[in-house]
């Protein structure tokens, strides 16, 4: 049965400069298998299924897959797929914000002046990074590790480490290895200097089924975390403005919130590039 789908441009600054997303609609049916190779035949870092939500407390329910594996929670899957889902014409039971289902729980999204930007999850793993996983990092980075000016587990569901160089120079110089024999889910961040378009510099790197390590050009997961950890660091006491994907010809640019109680809110644009069929 062909099913409607989009591919969605996630925090791009123009058209193609983002991170792509493909959302299919009417998952129901659909089982993980053939999510799975939907997902693999696409060929992009994820692609999210949308389906109606098991709670009368969420809007729809998403099913987030990428070339290996279903993920919890990601977050440019969550903006492109609340974005394709209104665009289709879905209707939030509450003015101003839409509530997601995944697979780490209810996740609400705001609509704030035409962009959206969802609310970051609580951390599954935080804290200190040891030597061991300290010295594995440096080696993937191929830097040393006094390099590295602090670090810290920052998961929220795709088993994101961060570490901080001294700056987003250094992070866009880096030539990290293009294979290693663990997997690693790596996020490297660097600081611009004040008063410039964004306050830091992230490049995020990941490990695939087969070992090859890639980037990835926008991701809400790793930058929802990341701010997690400064502003829990006192590094960080207002928002800001994230770049990612420059190493890779992008033009990211995602949003970081810091409300009164203390919650993160991570946003950036959203456009429909493509329209299509899906089989399946």
């Amino acid at each position: 049965m062909p099913r409607p789908f989009q591919i969605v441009d996630v925090f791009g600054q123009r058209d193609f400069t983002g991170n792509p997303l493909a959302v299919v609609f009417d998952a129901d049916g659909l089982d993980a298998e053939t999510m799975h190779r939907i997902a693999r035949w696409l060929n992009l870092s994820e692609t999210t299924f949308l389906s109606p939500p098991t709670t009368p407390d969420a809007d729809y329910r998403v099913r987030i897959f990428t070339l290996d594996r279903e993920l919890p929670f990601a977050g440019h899957p969550t903006l492109g797929s609340c974005h394709a889902w209104l665009t289709a014409g879905g209707q939030p039971r509450a003015a101003g914000q839409v509530v997601q289902e995944c697979g780490a729980g209810l996740v609400t999204v705001r609509r704030d002046a035409g962009r959206l930007a969802f609310a970051a999850p609580p951390l599954i793993r935080s804290g200190p990074v040891d030597d061991a996983d300290l010295a594995e990092a440096a080696q993937v980075l191929r830097i040393s590790k006094a390099d590295i000016e602090d670090a810290s587990w920052v998961d929220n569901g795709p088993g994101w480490m961060a570490v901080m160089l001294r700056s987003a120079e250094a992070v866009l110089g880096l030539e990290p290895m293009r294979s290693h024999d663990k997997p690693i889910a790596l996020g490297v961040v660097g600081p611009y200097a004040p008063g410039g378009a964004a306050a830091y510099e992230i490049r995020a790197l990941f490990s695939d089924q087969y070992g090859a390590i890639g980037e990835d050009p926008a991701t809400g997961s790793l930058n929802a975390s990341v701010a997690q950890w400064l502003f829990a660091s006192g590094a960080r006491t207002e928002g800001y403005v994230a770049a990612q994907g420059t190493r890779l010809g992008r033009e990211g640019r995602i949003s970081i919130d810091y409300d009164a109680s203390g919650q993160v809110w991570v946003g950036g644009s959203t456009r429909t590039l493509v329209l299509g069929q899906a089989g399946g």
